[in-house]
């Protein structure tokens, strides 16, 4: 098996973990979604619904606060799966044979900027979670973002990699 091919299946299975990826943040979300209407128009049914997010509290505190929380994490699913969906869209246009090409650089660049604002409405979910539960018992649901940064940063290092690459290729094709 020579290591064109190799490669090339490698992405193949990347391309269909990326689509596994972007679904079930899509069904999350729409889990998520779906649950909030049925907790706003039965509140009983609240501590019921979607993975035992039980904010039952947080309803009785204020509609607009849990209304609040519940779109910003569904925001976070939904850009989440917009990454995913950019990478599956990474992935179908790089060529083996031309893998340089501004085009997957600037995909690449766009998903390390949508990282960075996950990374953020991560952060304001966190603090609005953290500040609700000085008033409202048993609030949980904090999301981790540290990893975040990280992987944003690696994908813009690897988009600038990808401009210098189109770079060097496009001077290469001059010069002969």
């Amino acid at each position: 098996m020579s290591t064109k091919t190799k490669t090339e299946t490698i992405l193949v299975v990347m391309n269909v973990i990326a689509w596994i990826t972007f679904i079930g943040l899509m069904i999350e979300a729409g889990a998520i979604l779906v649950t909030y209407g049925i907790g706003l128009a039965n509140p009983e049914m609240v501590p019921k619904l979607y993975k035992g997010m039980d904010w039952v509290n947080l309803r009785q505190y204020d509609v607009w606060y849990y209304s609040g929380i519940i779109s910003l994490k569904a925001a976070i699913l939904i850009l989440e799966a917009y990454t995913a969906y950019m990478v599956i869209k990474v992935l179908s246009t790089i060529k083996m044979t031309n893998p340089f090409t501004m085009q997957v650089a600037k995909k690449l660049e766009n998903i390390a900027y949508t990282l960075v604002l996950v990374w953020v409405a991560i952060l304001i979910y966190n603090g609005q979670l953290k500040w609700l539960a000085k008033d409202v018992a048993d609030l949980d649901g904090k999301m981790l973002s540290t990893e975040l940064i990280i992987y944003a940063g690696l994908v813009f290092v690897i988009s600038q990699i990808f401009k210098k690459g189109v770079e060097i290729q496009t001077e290469n094709e001059l010069t002969v």
